[in-house]
């Protein structure tokens, strides 16, 4: 947004007047001031001639007048003030009300340039009549119908404008929101190509180099005292050891955001902080243990997924998620008021992607975990999803 300022930003023209109208408009303008000039047949005539052509190109390439309306209201006060008398000396000074209407109508707002229009198709009747024009209906028709003429085509001029602009913002705004939708797409593509890499090298360099370093460690015990292998087993220990906390920091550094600054309980409870939706509470039970990053992304989505069913589906008021550390596992269970719905009724998409129920099932199964879904219309749901802990549990 701008600044605000003291003054108010002066108003812009209705319409921007193409260069090419703008110098017809002036080319009309002084081919009737000469007609007036040389048909006056009076040295006043001429001279008002020439007053109103030196107001006129005084006042039209003034930014100002293009650009505030009060400098456009007070420059056409002065030219109608100089036309007015030419008026009075020539009656052939009626024509420069047709180019009039014009500048009337594009430099001041509608309810202002009407009446002005109006009031200049009057003046140019009733000084014409009071030149000793005989009354017939042309006297009134000329000056009413170009009136008509100018208000119409103007009008249409800045309909088509307003119209050709608001299809501009229109593909403006389509470009910016394709554009957002592109980056979004890229950034959703990029977290789930982390999480994948950060599940692979879990799944195979780190469980790898961990068993290579257990069999090091049981081939170095089964080594007879002495042995002039137990040196280079020691050291192959060590590279396997120092590779398998590489391969974690790799693991660390590819973890979603959400949990890159706190925890796994510290991620849930973000989860339940107050917006749209039901209210939504956070508890953790048991003693909490440190979970591979592949445990803590499952359980994050997983949540995230519920949460977001719940949101949108269940029409709940409370909802409330747990966390809990047992013996030998951890569980997530999130639980809701709301409609609940029929878990067997539900159809697998079939296409392996979202975060729905398949996608939260093939999360937990991957893990050698379980996945339970309890719900029944009007009961609200429960989603449960529990995983062993690596190794067998606490030591």
């Amino acid at each position: 947004m701008e600044p605000p300022s003291a003054l108010p930003p002066a108003p812009r023209p209705l319409t921007p007047a193409l260069p090419a109208l703008r110098l017809c408009l002036h080319l009309l303008m002084a081919g009737l001031l000469v007609l007036a000039a040389v048909r006056a047949h009076s040295p006043a005539g001429t001279a008002l001639a020439v007053v109103t052509g030196a107001v006129y190109a005084a006042g039209s390439p003034l930014p100002a007048v293009r650009e505030s309306r009060r400098a456009a209201a007070g420059w056409l006060t002065v030219l109608a003030l100089a036309w007015l008398a030419l008026l009075g000396a020539t009656p052939e000074a009626l024509w420069l009300a047709f180019p009039l209407y014009f500048l009337q109508l594009h430099l001041l707002p509608a309810r202002w340039s009407l009446p002005a229009v109006a009031l200049t198709a009057g003046a140019a009747i009733g000084a014409y009549v009071g030149h000793g024009a005989p009354l017939n209906p042309g006297v009134f028709i000329g000056p009413l119908l170009g009136a008509a003429v100018a208000v119409a085509t103007v009008l249409g001029y800045q309909a088509l404008y307003r119209e050709s602009e608001r299809r501009r913002r229109m593909v403006e705004e389509l470009i910016t929101t394709r554009a957002e939708l592109a980056a979004a797409e890229r950034h959703a593509g990029t977290l789930a190509e982390r999480e994948r890499l950060a599940r692979e090298i879990h799944d195979t360099l780190a469980q790898g180099l961990s068993s290579i370093q257990l069999l090091l460690r049981a081939a170095e015990r089964a080594l007879p005292a002495g042995s002039p292998a137990a040196d280079h087993i020691d050291r192959a220990r060590q590279a396997a050891q120092d590779n398998l906390a590489e391969a974690r920091r790799f693991v660390r550094a590819l973890t979603p955001p959400d949990l890159e600054h706190g925890s796994l309980a510290a991620a849930l409870e973000r989860l339940c902080e107050p917006g749209a939706g039901p209210r939504m509470r956070f508890s953790a039970s048991g003693t909490p243990v440190e979970l591979p990053t592949p445990y803590e992304v499952a359980l994050l989505r997983i949540a995230q997924s519920a949460v977001g069913n719940t949101v949108r589906h269940a029409a709940a008021d409370r909802a409330e998620i747990t966390l809990s550390f047992m013996e030998d596992s951890v569980a997530l269970d999130v639980v809701d008021d709301g409609k609940g719905f029929d878990p067997e009724a539900v159809r697998p998409s079939g296409d392996g992607g979202g975060f729905g129920l398949p996608a939260m099932r093939s999360r937990a199964e991957s893990l050698g975990g379980t996945f339970t879904v309890e719900s029944a219309p009007g009961q609200g749901t429960a989603v449960a999803v529990t995983l062993p802990l690596p190794g067998g549990g606490r030591a």
